[in-house]
């Protein structure tokens, strides 16, 4: 009886040893875009004349997003962010939410240390008050369904510069351009 009870144990430590000796499960992959192009239609709000075309496509640890889009105060610098919700419909476009943070990161610059995923460089218009829009926004996805999934969210443009560092929004003004990002067509 005794030798069975030295065998059982002794069986049961070396399978609870090979247990613990087993290498660590691989992390989850990361969230891969299920889309190659999305587009948004930056219309006007808060009574602007913003507008424009944004075409969205998915590129390596993130999107790149091109375009012009006009109606900007000529020679001028304004704040552009993914915002949270792609609802577009209040004049003033609050009804976008605020910026698009899926990681709880204080508002910041791009590039420069820990900022919301949906924060980008500001833009610049040109003497007409057209702004080339051409943005690598990285760390996040396009249709992939993850968190930092960016299809179904609005991109905002602001009246004024983001300051990149005022909380929670970078001080940049009133909602002036309001687009959803949707599949493109």
């Amino acid at each position: 009886m005794t030798a069975i009870r030295i065998l059982s144990l002794t069986v049961l430590c070396c399978a609870l040893a090979a247990c613990a000796s087993a290498p660590p499960p691989k992390p989850a992959p990361a969230p891969q875009h299920r889309l190659q192009r999305a587009t948004a239609n930056i219309g006007p709000a808060s009574a602007s004349l913003v507008s424009g075309s944004l075409a969205i496509t998915a590129i390596d640890g993130g999107v790149r997003i091109e375009g012009d889009l006009g109606g900007l105060s000529p020679n001028g610098a304004n704040a552009i962010h993914v915002h949270e919700r792609g609802d577009c419909s209040a004049a003033d476009a609050s009804s976008a939410g605020g910026h698009f943070n899926p990681g709880g990161m204080p508002h910041g610059q791009a590039g420069a240390g820990p900022h919301h995923l949906g924060d980008m460089n500001n833009l610049r218009a040109n003497a007409e008050g057209v702004a080339h829009v051409d943005i690598r926004l990285l760390g996040v996805t396009l249709g992939s369904g993850a968190a930092n999934d960016v299809l179904g969210r609005a991109i905002v443009v602001h009246a004024n510069a983001d300051d990149y560092h005022s909380q929670p929004a970078g001080n940049a003004g009133a909602r002036v351009g309001c687009g959803v990002i949707d599949v493109a067509r």
